[in-house]
């Protein structure tokens, strides 16, 4: 096994922040470089494993620092996002189609308008608010009235207005 340069050091680090597996880190490691590395030589890089006791504190920062880094920012993820999502789920159900599997075809396509926001069926949300999107203000006005200050004939109507067929009489 070689002995590992910085440029190495620093990229199996920044691996191990990105929460890559050991086994991964180490094909990746002898893809770029062309260097073999062991699994375990390679959680010797990794600060939250008890391997990487005699680890520097400048590859600790780095670690810290990339590992911070990478659970603040996802827009580097690809599949973070809504569009590479539903267009790997179209590839994934036109090539499903083709091949006739009608069945995987339509779970990609149901999956596909779930992550369009709940789109699938007849089943929609609709969110209604006020101006600026405060809740819509009702304002329902009260009045009471006393009955026996009202004149027979009205009594009548009203009666009549909510279909009430007893006599006022």
């Amino acid at each position: 096994m070689a002995r590992l340069k910085a440029e190495h050091k620093i990229f199996i680090v920044q691996r191990l922040a990105c929460f890559d597996l050991p086994s991964v880190v180490a094909a990746a490691v002898k893809e770029e470089f062309g260097v073999d590395v062991s699994r375990q030589a390679i959680e010797a890089y990794d600060p939250t494993k008890r391997a990487s006791k005699s680890l520097s504190d400048k590859l600790r920062k780095l670690f810290e620092e990339t590992r911070k880094s990478f659970l603040d920012d996802t827009s580097g993820i690809a599949i973070s996002h809504k569009a590479v999502r539903l267009r790997t789920l179209q590839r994934m159900a036109e090539k499903a189609e083709n091949m006739g599997n009608i069945m995987a075809a339509k779970d990609l396509l149901e999956q596909a308008a779930k992550e369009m926001g709940g789109a699938y069926g007849n089943k929609r949300v609709h969110e209604v608010t006020g101006k600026d999107g405060k809740p819509i203000e009702t304002n329902t006005k009260v009045t009471t009235i006393d009955a026996k200050q009202l004149s027979t004939e009205t009594l009548k109507e009203l009666l009549r207005v909510r279909g009430d067929s007893t006599s006022a009489d």
